[in-house]
């Protein structure tokens, strides 16, 4: 069905679309929240993170809070408290603060339930919508303007590298094919039907056009780079035994987070000169965590997340 004939659905007064924050307890924990510190919350998202963290905080705390979203920028123009500050940036821009300014800092990088079920923003195939899945409705291209002129062996790239999809070749030749006789794509329904008829068998219980949505909205709003940046940042916006808390829910962000820890969690020797002093490591790794099954149970959509944290040393800074 063409987006002509099928208007996209709007939200209404009577749509509720509820977010339920992931590892809410286990993460602000793992923040070690000391009562006057400065805290920093990357992703405000609906703001269930930020609202726990400023119940720890004594009337000297205070919490930065970083999202794209506009309607996450109008939630969060919802708390009233003078603790509290939110900037419309991604969070690759955390190296605008001062450095070491905060105890803690918070990368919940998960999509939230409203961006998902709202038809109009376009991340999801199971409503028709237009077919956008910007973070920031504000700026930047659409998913819908990339694939109008995007190259065969570029969509398929996106698809392979960041939907590690198998079948991103044949996906992209079906989108080329799909542009050529009826014109670009302007629906998430129309994508997801020519997924499923380039997609031969399907994993269980998982809908073929999955790995394909991913791989486009990872794409259009640069998450993997803006990750790298964002902890590249926390490096240096971190006080000595500040933590660092990163909550993923796919495999490419875990990977990155896990060997960014991984890599800042060792003494560096310099093999050109083997008797100077190695460089000291910058993080101690603290653990990871998984949900509880409880709360998968109560919240399907936590059941691939994974948090890891780690904590600031006092050297190498």
């Amino acid at each position: 069905m063409s987006s002509e004939t099928s208007p996209f659905r709007k939200k209404t007064v009577q749509d509720t679309w509820t977010h339920r924050t992931v590892l809410l307890t286990e993460a602000v924990e793992a923040l070690h929240i000391k009562p006057d510190g400065h805290y920093i919350d990357a992703t405000f998202g609906r703001g269930g993170h930020s609202r726990l963290i400023l119940s720890r905080l004594s009337a000297d705390g205070r919490l930065t809070a970083f999202d794209k979203d506009v309607e996450a920028i109008a939630e969060a123009q919802t708390i009233a408290d003078p603790r509290f500050s939110i900037r419309h940036e991604g969070f690759n821009q955390l190296a605008g603060l001062a450095p070491s300014i905060a105890m803690g800092l918070l990368m919940d990088l998960g999509i939230s339930s409203p961006q998902i079920d709202n038809p109009a923003r376009g991340f999801s195939f199971r409503s028709d919508g237009p077919l956008d899945m910007r973070m920031d409705t504000t700026r930047g291209q659409s998913v819908a303007d990339w694939l109008a002129d995007a190259s065969i062996d570029s969509m398929t790239e996106v698809i392979r590298d960041y939907g590690e999809e198998r079948f991103a070749g044949q996906i992209a030749k079906a989108i080329d094919r799909r542009r050529q006789e009826r014109g670009p794509l302007r629906g998430t329904a129309e994508l997801a039907e020519v997924v499923a008829g380039a997609v031969k068998t399907r994993e269980p219980g998982k809908d073929p056009a999955t790995r394909t949505f991913q791989a486009l909205r990872i794409f259009i709003n640069a998450e993997l780079e803006e990750l790298q940046q964002a902890l590249e940042a926390s490096l240096k916006v971190l006080q000595p035994e500040g933590r660092l808390v990163v909550i993923s829910f796919h495999s490419l962000e875990d990977r990155i987070v896990k060997q960014f820890i991984a890599e800042h969690s060792r003494e560096v020797y310099d093999r050109r000169a083997p008797f100077a002093a190695p460089k000291a490591m910058k993080l101690k790794a603290l653990g990871r965590i998984k949900p509880s099954e409880a709360e998968v149970a109560g919240n399907p959509r936590a059941r691939s997340a994974v948090m890891r944290v780690a904590e600031r040393t006092g050297v190498g800074a």
